[in-house]
């Protein structure tokens, strides 16, 4: 069966830098889209980033300009390089595949079991 398996949270403080990857297993093809949503206590799940199998990225706007995700096809695997992080990015990041971006931001497609990042001030 496909599973996503994470790697990589954890607690880091203010300002600093967290690196998460997830790699597909069970699949003979490469994900179209990958990506991470976030879901912090009181809020809804939000979108921090995808990336088609081509390269395009798209980011949600609260981490724009301070998180990079990418990809490598050969590996089935994608990343997520978190920096100038804030007490607010604190959530639950899950990791996704779909076969559209639409897809996955209607909760479709195959998740990841959800990795801790704690971002302490």
């Amino acid at each position: 069966q496909v599973q996503l398996v994470e790697s990589g949270g954890g607690l880091v403080q203010a300002g600093g830098s967290l690196r998460l990857s997830c790699a597909a297993s069970g699949v003979r093809f490469n994900f179209n889209t990958l990506g991470w949503y976030r879901q912090a206590p009181g809020k809804q799940r939000e979108l921090v980033a995808t990336i088609t199998r081509g390269g395009s990225a798209e980011y949600g706007d609260s981490v724009s300009g301070r998180f990079t995700i990418s990809r490598d096809n050969s590996e089935n695997t994608v990343y997520l390089q978190m920096n100038s992080l804030k007490p607010e990015d604190t959530g639950v990041y899950y990791c996704v595949g779909a076969p559209a971006r639409s897809t996955a931001a209607m909760g479709g497609g195959t998740w990841g079991q959800g990795t801790q990042v704690t971002v302490s001030s």
